[in-house]
């Protein structure tokens, strides 16, 4: 799986992703990244990349024809081409499972207040994303993403059936539930015991007791899961 950012600081890049699972993966193969810095793609000595909006307010909005340039001479016309914004569609893990069916994708990380909206409508680009917050830049956002989709690459976590279990996994005991609670070594901490069922060896009753917590966890915590949960069941 290959990734391209399209950004004004590449040096944000890889990031934590060089590290861990997902850095031993790139080591190995499994995935790689590209930076194209929109800089180089500037018509002034200065590298401007922004100007003043139009119809006035607060904040620059990146160039149409600079961006526009980066765009057309760097990414491929198979590639998904994606754009970090507030405004988008939620980044959920059902959108990272589609997402990792792709070869290819190239991520505008935008700045200031945006990007000139032309630039979304000449590229029809998709519009993602990762919270209803706002961050500095589409950087850690394109992270974010990226970490989402790389550690569901085949071979980069050994355990498989890891990603189904999980919160918002594919389990059909767990679909659309967070994740039960936790619990390793050792079995007495700070006067707070390991529930004795998962010291049992009874799988049946662990099964019971887990998603009987992923209930709990999920009603107390997410009742926007919950409500969907409940309406499929």
């Amino acid at each position: 799986m290959k990734f391209q950012l399209l950004t004004i600081f590449p040096d944000m890049f890889p990031g934590s992703l060089g590290q861990s699972l997902a850095g031993k993966a790139r080591e190995n193969g499994l995935w790689s990244y590209e930076t194209i810095n929109i800089r180089d793609y500037a018509k002034d000595k200065h590298g401007s990349v922004d100007e003043m909006q139009y119809g006035g307010g607060a904040g620059m909005v990146m160039r149409a024809d600079v961006l526009g340039k980066a765009i057309k001479k760097n990414v491929s016309k198979s590639a998904k081409l994606i754009y970090m914004s507030p405004r988008g569609n939620l980044l959920t893990q059902k959108k990272v499972y589609e997402l990792t069916k792709e070869s290819e994708i190239s991520i505008i990380c935008g700045r200031f207040e945006g990007i000139d909206e032309r630039i979304i409508e000449e590229y029809d680009i998709e519009e993602i994303s990762v919270g209803d917050y706002i961050l500095s830049g589409g950087e850690v956002a394109a992270i974010t993403l990226m970490d989402s989709c790389i550690r569901l690459i085949d071979g980069v976590i050994g355990n498989f059936e890891t990603h189904n279990e999980e919160s918002f996994g594919k389990n059909a005991n767990y679909a659309g539930l967070l994740e039960y609670p936790l619990y390793t070594r050792p079995v007495d901490w700070e006067k707070r015991q390991v529930p004795e069922v998962l010291l049992s060896g009874h799988h049946e009753n662990i099964d019971k007791w887990r998603l009987k917590k992923a209930k709990e966890v999920t009603k107390s915590r997410r009742q926007d899961l919950w409500k969907k949960y409940k309406e499929n069941s």
